[in-house]
């Protein structure tokens, strides 16, 4: 996703810009930024990961939600969008200034792009953390085979586990289950997005 700052504003003009926006628009003090033009391969690997967490999720009493839900983050507000969310229980809405924003994620998803994972990495992984029900996160590699998973722990603190190969599975603890890389690049073209 492209990561291009638009102009200083705040929060309120965020919220109007945001609820008109045909793109994916997030909030960094004063700073409006897009979130949209993902690749091809962010696309399929969104389709993908949708596709099977919902598959796995929908027995289990979770939901699975696309890019365009709103999370409350509390040391981030007014919100943040993330690629994937799933909430396990039944989803808590809050309304900010008349738009729907999701108050308990269980497990949030980013696919990394060039311009968003340092910060997908750092800054907003730790806004997310603020968030009490959240629990899981996964951070998926475009240009090859690699996915990041942490794993929130008792003591608060994050288990982060490296996979690698599309051998290779994650086991998500909040839906008891696991689903395999190969599953999350179906139809990927790993060449052509390195």
């Amino acid at each position: 996703m492209a990561a291009i700052p638009e102009h200083r504003c705040t929060v309120e003009e965020y919220i109007e810009l945001d609820k008109n926006a045909e793109e994916r628009l997030e909030y960094f003090d004063g700073e409006v930024v897009s979130m949209s033009g993902g690749s091809v391969s962010h696309n399929r690997i969104e389709i993908n990961v949708i596709t099977g967490l919902h598959s796995r999720s929908a027995n289990r009493g979770c939901a699975v939600f696309p890019a365009d839900m709103r999370l409350k983050v509390p040391k981030a507000p007014p919100y943040r969008y993330a690629d994937v969310v799933v909430v396990c229980g039944s989803p808590l809405i809050e309304k900010i200034q008349g738009l729907d924003v999701l108050v308990n994620p269980t497990l949030l998803v980013e696919i990394l792009s060039e311009s968003t994972e340092g910060y997908d990495r750092g800054n907003k992984f730790l806004a997310y953390q603020s968030i009490a029900s959240f629990e899981e996160y996964l951070l998926i590699a475009q240009d090859r085979p690699y996915v990041t998973h942490y794993l929130r722990q008792p003591d608060g603190q994050w288990l982060r586990s490296d996979i690698e190969g599309l051998e290779r599975e994650i086991n998500l603890l909040t839906l008891g289950q696991s689903i395999p890389l190969r599953e999350i690049y179906v139809n990927v073209d790993l060449d052509a997005a390195s």
